[in-house]
């Protein structure tokens, strides 16, 4: 196709170079002719994409006008452009042309024939080649893994969003991506800031918690436990207060569960959970003990995060049963022996996601407002109930399906997404029981009457007592895990490197590119091992800034370097007296 010059240089490049995309091209239809056709020079003698009504996408205003503000960036060699649209390449070949090779540009076409368009206008092998151009397969999944590439250019640089505008005149779908990529960069912005702030402390704790957590059982045998059970996820906002006085008083034959921190707020009605789950890592949990009812609480079972703080498991009255969640000690440590739950930020998300796991037949939600009215963002007794002031700077103004003026807040909202988007690939119905709160797509709001009448109260015969038998049986201690202490090994090396960096930085401007090797094989070795590695997230990011981000090395680098090392050895030593059974602790 002579209006496609450089399709097939640039098709057999992405079959090495991206083969997601590559193959997702592979499996489009596309109507060759209509190929042929809708590539045309437009009255401004430029070439355009036609659309089914004979126009072209610009027709109205020449792309010169529209992409300017693309590259008028702060710290674009650390930065990162996602564009969503690519229509011929204007405003991608715009940016490509006027950011440093160091500027990561990410590029989501949901039309295939477009994609093949602005492929066949631009030959792109070169900024395939040096890893500046990467075009993402239009999938969340996809979306979500490679938005997690771009750690660096979070910490370091700034993610630009861009909407090439001609491109939503061709159809809905570029608002929709649109809006899906922006919602993945808010949440992939606050995972980042917990980790960045929190993941210390998430880590020390699940190290301080090790060793009881193998003795309190394994998750693993839950493993589609809860066939035919009926679920009831009890959330502590502000409609918890309508229905779970209701609900105590008809059950059914549902298996109730709840967050740890949401007992109190439960004991007043004497709803009791079948198990409770502990998921927030900070100490403010502590402060639910001094409303928890100990003797009503001592036969729910509380499964904890083996992230939280050691003093909340060890204060609770009940039996326990640890979780092992993604980006802890079990990330790859236990990937193919133990449960390891991607549990997200919100504890009634990862209640849904639980459930899901054991094969749970049916959820209806309950106290799931995301949101609040004039007072108070929790059903009272809930540690975190108090009267909220709306301020414009954090919460939004939204409508309930009462038309009712609502607020919520970025991290409710977040929770929310990550709600619905469970719900869409959960293969069983999730009902939500309204009151008031924000909708959440996918969750049919039902009264209680509706849902008894669709069986959310309900379980097939037996399958609730034998799921029950099954979690009491998983408090069965685990067999020991051996791992080989390795401090020796990183603190020979860390000191190796420590030394070499010295010498070099003694004519650091004659040694720049030494100094980047150095620390490029520094920055190899503390990532190789994935053990340490969710203890030293903090630590690999101060190094991989170090490594990827100076464009010159001064003395002052060289301290930057023993600050991480120091770090890092201190960290490494922990880990194996908790784990590896060193010290005071016995022989794993």
């Amino acid at each position: 196709m002579t209006a496609y010059p450089h399709l097939k240089e640039n098709i057999t490049a992405l079959q090495s170079a991206n083969p997601a995309l590559h193959a997702w091209l592979s499996n489009s239809s596309f109507d060759e002719e209509s190929l042929k056709t809708n590539v045309f020079v437009n009255q401004w003698g430029l070439i355009d994409w036609r659309m089914p009504c004979g126009n072209g996408i610009f027709d109205a205003v020449a792309p010169v006008r529209l992409y300017h503000e693309w590259v008028d960036i702060e710290k674009a060699d650390l930065s990162a452009t996602v564009i969503v649209g690519t229509n011929i390449g204007y405003g991608l070949n715009h940016v490509l042309v006027n950011t440093p090779d160091t500027h990561k540009v990410l590029v989501l076409e949901p039309n295939p024939a477009v994609l093949l368009a602005c492929l066949g206008q631009t030959d792109y092998r070169p900024f395939f080649a040096n890893k500046k151009l990467h075009f993402l397969v239009p999938s969340e999944d996809y979306l979500m893994e490679v938005v997690k590439s771009l750690d660096l250019q979070y910490v370091y640089g700034k993610i630009f969003l861009r909407a090439d505008l001609p491109s939503r005149q061709i159809g809905p779908e570029y608002a929709q991506w649109m809006n899906t990529v922006k919602n993945r960069l808010e949440n992939f912005s606050v995972e980042m800031v917990t980790l960045r702030l929190r993941q210390d402390v998430m880590v020390s704790n699940e190290l301080k918690n090790f060793r009881r957590a193998l003795d309190d059982g394994s998750m693993k045998v839950l493993k589609d436990s809860a066939a035919g059970v009926g679920a009831v996820v009890l959330g502590a906002g502000p409609s918890l207060a309508k229905f779970a006085p209701e609900l105590a008083r008809n059950r059914g034959y549902a298996l109730y569960t709840a967050a740890l921190q949401t007992l109190p707020a439960l004991r007043p009605y004497d709803l009791k959970p079948d198990f409770c789950l502990a998921l927030d890592y900070d100490d403010s949990m502590l402060s639910l003990y001094d409303r928890l009812d100990m003797d009503w609480a001592r036969d729910i079972p509380l499964i904890y995060s083996t992230k939280v703080n050691p003093e909340v498991v060890r204060r609770y009255p009940g039996p326990t049963l640890p979780l092992w969640t993604l980006g802890g000690l079990a990330t790859f440590a236990f990937k193919d022996r133990e449960l390891v739950l991607d549990a997200g930020g919100n504890v009634s998300v990862t209640l849904v996601r639980l459930l899901r796991w054991m094969g749970i037949g049916s959820i209806l939600l309950a106290g799931q407002d995301f949101s609040w009215q004039g007072g108070s963002t929790h059903a009272d007794g809930h540690h975190a109930s108090a009267p909220m002031q709306f301020n414009p700077q954090m919460h939004q103004i939204l409508k309930n399906l009462w038309g009712e003026e609502i607020y919520s807040s970025v991290q409710y909202l977040t929770s929310k997404r990550d709600l619905e988007n469970d719900i869409k690939r959960s293969p069983f119905r999730i009902y939500n029981l309204y009151g008031g709160g924000v909708v959440i797509e996918g969750a049919p709001a039902l009264t209680l009457d509706e849902a008894v009448k669709e069986g959310c109260l309900s379980s097939a015969p037996g399958s609730k007592d034998r799921f029950l038998d099954r979690l009491a049986r998983a408090r069965t201690p685990s067999r020991d895990i051996c791992f080989e202490p390795r401090s020796h090994i990183w603190t020979s090396s860390i000191r190796n490197v420590e030394k070499r960096l010295g010498k070099l930085f003694k004519h650091n401007d004659a040694n720049q590119e030494d100094i980047h090797n150095t620390l490029e094989q520094a920055l190899f070795f503390v990532r190789q091992d994935p053990l340490y590695l969710p203890y030293l997230f903090n630590e690999t990011l101060d190094l991989a800034g170090l490594a990827k981000t100076r464009r010159s090395y001064e003395p002052k680098d060289m301290m930057e370097f023993k600050r991480i090392g120091k770090n890092i050895l201190s960290k490494v030593r922990e880990v194996d007296r908790c784990v590896a059974g060193l010290g005071s602790h016995r022989a794993a």
